[in-house]
């Protein structure tokens, strides 16, 4: 199984620059084996291009590093109390994806304004509060996700219902219940931003979609009923 996750996280993060979530080395995934809880991280300023599975870095839920030779990305600690928090989620990716970043840095959540962002988030993408001082200087990353976990236990949301923050200042988080359902929430958002910002530069006075619509196309798609796709058959 850790080898499979290897492969999984090493091909999510080679595919956040050909997706076009990122420049430079501006993202990280990560995905994690509930049942042995090790998980894996891509390492730190590595090129996305040059990653391969033995690259990543395997941790266990104190933070241990157990397998790899390289430094762990600089988000680790975040990606680790997440996992910690939101025990149904399997994979977590960060970008500073245009878009999204752009509502980040304006601390402004994002609405959802249509059916397109309905089918993956319920409802408005929050923005986690900025950090004091005091935690950044005592420890920035796990505070950052400190902030974020008390941002969904205020507004009482359930992270696969909502599986996306914006960090005030920062950028966005998302995730999942794999590695690749985190990148696909990660690429979701980006667009679902970007679609936000030119539908209020049409309509400034734009409000959000109604409730009733919201509620059909989350639910066809994640619903008890759900709909979408094509069944799973047993092989």
């Amino acid at each position: 199984m850790l080898s499979e996750l290897k492969k999984e996280v090493c091909a999510a993060n080679r595919a956040l620059e050909t997706s076009g979530l990122v420049k430079l080395t501006w993202g990280n995934v990560s995905g994690i084996d509930r049942a042995s809880g090790l998980w894996c991280i891509k390492p730190s300023g590595v090129s996305y291009a040059e990653l391969t599975p033995d690259d990543m870095v395997v941790l266990d839920l104190e933070g241990n590093i157990l397998e790899g030779r390289l430094r762990p990305s600089s988000d680790t600690k975040t990606h680790l109390h997440l996992y910690r928090e939101f025990a149904d989620i399997g994979g977590i990716t960060h970008t500073h994806s245009p878009y999204a970043t752009m509502f980040a840095q304006a601390s402004r959540a994002l609405p959802c304004y249509g059916t397109t962002h309905a089918d993956h988030f319920f409802g408005t993408v929050p923005v986690a509060r900025a950090l004091t001082k005091a935690e950044i200087n005592q420890d920035y990353e796990h505070h950052t996700g400190v902030a974020i976990v008390e941002c969904f236990q205020k507004l009482k949301l359930k992270p696969l219902e909502m599986p996306a923050v914006l960090q005030a200042y920062h950028a966005p988080f998302t995730w999942g219940k794999s590695a690749g359902d985190s990148l696909n929430n990660s690429i979701a958002l980006e667009m679902c931003a970007q679609m936000a910002v030119g539908s209020l530069q049409l309509n400034p006075s734009l409000g959000a979609i109604p409730a009733h619509i919201l509620q059909k196309h989350h639910d066809r798609k994640h619903g008890p009923g759900a709909y979408y796709g094509q069944k799973k058959t047993p092989h």
